[in-house]
This record gives structure tokens, C-alpha cells and sequence, in this order.
């Protein structure tokens, strides 16, 4: 059992009928290909918290995951959540900033595993196979269910 850190970045933008919306990314690889919800995740990556400030590397992770710069703009802490997932635990810490993103823009980093499993062969895939702007709601049943409090978060903090 492994103990994770990962830190991200939530882009967040106002709709003219009061809405918000969000920017997620549908994870990339063979495991979620053919699954929709619950399989899109905050732009977000892990990091050595003694080795790297947590605000960097949601920074540096948002650029490696969309192939973008990060956003410029307030960075309103939504602070972490600690869920099971991938053989062990994982703390995620996310921000929420304000900004603006073209989905069609996103040129996503890649990671490599072996595939198909206990194969001998390295096959590489996208960290994220596309990303889109959601609602609060429709983001929430996207969202894998360890990442949901972050939503609720951004909600209050932007109502009070």
C-alpha cells in the first residue's frame, strides 16, 4: 500500500446566467476509454512534497496534463481531500482560478505502461484523451467520487 500526493489546478469560469462552470479532463489509457462517468479527473499529478512546493507542482502538472501554460489569476486554495485509489491512498490538494481555456487547444502529455497487461510490450497513452468545460452538476457526476468535495468547495468559497 502506497501513500500518494498529487496537487492541481481547477479552472474555473463565470456563465452570464449566473452559472459555473469547470475544466476537466477524461482520463487517458485503456481503463477508461469506454467508461464516461466517474472517469474524469481535475488536471493534477503527484509530487514529492519534501522536494517540491505543493502550489508548483499543481502549476508544473497543469502544463504537463493539457500542454498549456497555468493560469494566471487568483489562486483560491480548495484544500485537500484524502481517498483510496490505485493500491493505496492519495492526498490531492487543489486550487481554483478563474480564467479561460479552448478545449481544442489541449495537447496532452503521455505516460507509458505495459499493454496489454503481462504482455512484454510498452505502449504509450495520453495523460488526458480530451478535456471540457462542465457545469457544476454535470462535473460532479464526470468526476471520479474522490474528487467531488473540490466542486462543493469552489461553490461556497464563490458564494460567500
Amino acid at each position: 500500500m502506497t501513500d500518494k500526493t498529487s496537487a492541481g489546478i481547477l479552472l474555473f469560469r463565470r456563465r452570464p446566467d449566473d452559472g459555473l462552470e469547470v475544466l476537466i479532463g477524461h482520463m487517458g489509457g485503456p481503463y477508461f476509454a469506454k467508461k464516461d462517468d466517474g472517469a474524469w479527473s481535475i488536471p493534477k499529478g503527484e509530487y514529492i512534497a519534501e522536494e517540491e512546493d505543493a502550489r508548483a507542482a499543481a502549476s508544473r502538472e497543469f502544463t504537463e496534463e493539457l500542454g498549456l501554460p497555468a493560469p494566471e489569476g487568483e489562486w483560491l486554495p480548495l484544500g485537500e481531500v484524502t481517498y483510496s485509489g490505485g493500491g493505496g491512498r492519495k492526498t490531492v490538494i487543489v486550487w481554483a482560478v478563474e480564467g479561460e481555456l479552448d478545449p481544442d487547444q489541449v495537447v496532452p502529455g503521455t505516460f507509458e505502461m505495459e499493454w496489454p497487461p503481462r504482455s512484454g510490450r510498452m505502449a504509450e497513452f495520453p495523460e488526458i484523451d480530451r478535456a471540457a468545460w462542465f457545469d457544476l452538476d454535470t462535473a460532479h457526476d464526470k468526476l471520479g467520487k474522490g474528487q467531488r468535495p473540490f466542486l462543493d468547495r469552489l461553490a461556497a468559497q464563490l458564494v460567500s
